[in-house]
């Protein structure tokens, strides 16, 4: 009877656990109305076409050195520019020219920064991965893996310090969740309540290892439980989802609550950088995502099924946007580079 009685015990115990799981399973998914909608296809797109045509450019040899594209994974930065207030502020790791448009800067500036020109971000001298502005409260993307995270958090302590109500966001991917720095950075942001969101990007891919072959445990959001920090799984694929999630984040550390771990659910369709072949998965597991979970094709499905948007609509929209990113290829590839002069400016000794 004591046996049966533990087996029913554990019985339970795991049914508990599956009915939290599948409860964790369904966040909340932000009602959008047209405009919403619109806003999220229009800023995605931009992205999409935006890192399609960086890929052209460093195919020909105009944009060199790093270039790690963000495609797939729009819905994350785009969901959360949504949430955010005027203030907060982003930084990033490598993989940073959507954060940048999210951010509002202009294409033009960043495109310019891949190809070495006057105009570019970084007055042609930090190239894809050295990029800031300082206006539009984006700190940099950082090749440093894992660099982002204390910054961010720095970012967090500047924001109590002054008192201004802002948040920092600091993304990063399921690879630098596994560094050293990112721990100290929670167990600072919890001991001292920063608002600090940290944004896991779990693109399933740390290069080229699987999420699985890398973390012991693989639910990154409860990688701060140990310092008390809440975290949600969200569908990084979504952007209501993003956004839902994002806002709940946000409103948390605005509180004076300390930080909030947001893991997104995303997805890369390329490899980790443009010299990556990508042959550790199958291109049947990036088509099941590209046809199923696409995050852009999603908003245009819901605008088409509404009637808030018809095919013209959508084509209308495409061709701003890519006369958007053809301008600012056309101008990154006739500025002019920098003066030799250049290279004794900006330098801290």
């Amino acid at each position: 009877m004591a046996t049966a009685s533990k087996t029913t015990s554990a019985s339970s115990k795991s049914t508990s656990r599956t009915r939290s799981s599948a409860k964790k399973a369904q966040p909340a998914i932000a009602e959008f109305d047209k405009d919403e909608e619109l806003h999220a296809y229009r800023e995605m797109l931009l992205i999409r076409r935006f890192e399609e045509k960086a890929g052209q450019l460093y195919g020909m040899g105009l944009i060199g050195g790093f270039c790690h594209l963000y495609i797939g994974q729009e819905a994350v930065v785009v969901g959360m520019q949504m949430a955010k207030k005027d203030g907060d502020q982003m930084i990033t790791g490598y993989r940073d020219h959507g954060h940048m448009l999210a951010m509002d800067l202009d294409p033009k500036g960043v495109m310019a920064e891949l190809t070495g020109r006057r105009g570019g971000l970084s007055k042609g001298k930090g190239g894809s991965m050295h990029m800031f502005s300082k206006e539009k409260h984006f700190y940099g993307g950082h090749g440093i893996v894992g660099a982002q995270v204390s910054l961010g958090t720095g970012l967090g302590f500047a924001n109590k310090y002054r008192e201004n109500g802002n948040v920092a966001m600091a993304f990063f991917g399921d690879g630098a969740s596994n560094q050293g720095q990112v721990y100290e950075s929670f167990n600072m942001a919890e001991l001292w309540k920063l608002p600090v969101v940290y944004v896991i990007e779990n693109n399933k891919y740390g290069m080229g290892t699987s999420v699985a072959r890398a973390s012991a445990t693989t639910d990154l959001s409860q990688r701060g439980a140990s310092f008390g920090i809440p975290g949600k799984q969200v569908d990084g694929m979504d952007v209501r989802a993003v956004k839902a999630a994002s806002a709940e984040a946000l409103e948390w550390c605005r509180e004076g609550k300390g930080p909030f771990i947001l893991e997104m659910i995303t997805y890369r369709y390329r490899g980790h950088s443009m010299s990556d072949p990508a042959k550790y998965r199958s291109k049947d597991e990036v088509q099941k995502m590209r046809t199923e979970h696409d995050p852009i094709e999603q908003v245009r499905a819901r605008l088409m099924d509404k009637g808030w948007a018809s095919e013209d609509d959508l084509k209308a929209i495409d061709k701003d946007v890519r006369a958007r990113v053809a301008e600012a290829a056309e101008f990154a590839q006739t500025d002019p580079e920098p003066d030799v002069s250049e290279l004794y400016t900006d330098i801290l000794l």
